[in-house]
């Protein structure tokens, strides 16, 4: 680990309450965001999961103070091992969403023991394909070079990770997302980007997870389509899949209910 990264998982240690929003009493569920979005994308979660559950989301790195610094997605699963250690949290789900579920994955090869479970919200093992990864290069680097995110950038963000229906019949919730985009720092764009753009095919190495997996994914998905989980769930040893209506790559934000009332039933099951 670099000096930047041991800062940057440390500040997770020392100062988790500056990056996390902590609610409820109970077993413990932990959140963690996918690229351009914070962890105040699960707050429908939380106000629905508080009543039994403790329900932590927390933002990663590209939402913080450390976002210039260079990692990828194993030292985001430090991260979220050092958070819970400041949390005093000796076992949880860990819940992630496109990005954060790319981490889950590797948390779950990193530190099993402290798995009771993870939920995959529009989550794949597969890794992006050759002209995935040069689009979003290309977005990448523009938006470091500019300064900004460029119009089209935005366009392109909102239909990559809101489905159709959002689209059509939530524009409030769409510009609520963009509004916060444009005030990020594209750095912090750029690395988050990074941290995931170039990973390698997590597929071999999941018959080892025994952790119970739940896959959340929306049924209007066009940046992860459904069908792109099917490798990951025929591996995994103990997983199941709800497919959430009227939802794109952001389910859990789009349609709230269904998302939430799968996870709930998931922590039934594991609890």
């Amino acid at each position: 680990m670099s000096e930047s990264d041991e800062v940057a998982t440390e500040r997770y240690r020392l100062r988790p309450e500056t990056v996390s929003t902590d609610r409820g009493e109970g077993p413990a569920i932990v959140f963690a965001h996918g690229t351009l979005m914070d962890r105040t994308m699960f707050d429908p979660q939380l106000d629905a999961l508080a009543d039994e559950y403790r329900t932590i989301a927390y933002d990663l790195r590209a939402r913080t103070d450390q976002y210039a610094t260079d990692y990828d997605l194993y030292d985001l699963a430090d991260d979220a091992d050092a958070l819970t250690d400041a949390l005093d949290i000796d076992s949880f789900v860990l819940c992630g969403m496109s990005m954060g579920g790319f981490m889950a994955l590797r948390f779950a090869e990193r530190y099993p023991d402290q798995l009771e479970g993870v939920v995959l919200i529009d989550a794949i093992a597969e890794p992006h394909t050759d002209d995935e990864r040069e689009q979003y290069r290309q977005m990448a680097n523009q938006a470091r070079e500019d300064g900004e995110f460029a119009d089209f950038m935005v366009d392109v963000a909102k239909n990559q990770l809101f489905g159709a229906t959002t689209l059509e019949e939530n524009p409030a919730l769409v510009k609520h997302w963009v509004e916060r985009w444009q005030t990020y720092p594209t750095e912090g764009f750029y690395r988050e980007m990074h941290s995931w753009l170039d990973r390698p095919d997590f597929t071999d190495e999941l018959s080892a997870i025994h952790t119970p997996v739940l896959s959340v994914h929306g049924k209007e998905d066009i940046s992860l389509e459904p069908e792109r989980t099917k490798s990951m769930l025929d591996e995994l040893p103990d997983a199941r899949q709800e497919l959430i209506p009227e939802a794109g790559h952001s389910s859990n934000t789009e349609n709230p209910e269904a998302a939430t009332a799968a996870i709930r039933s998931f922590l039934e099951d594991v609890y």
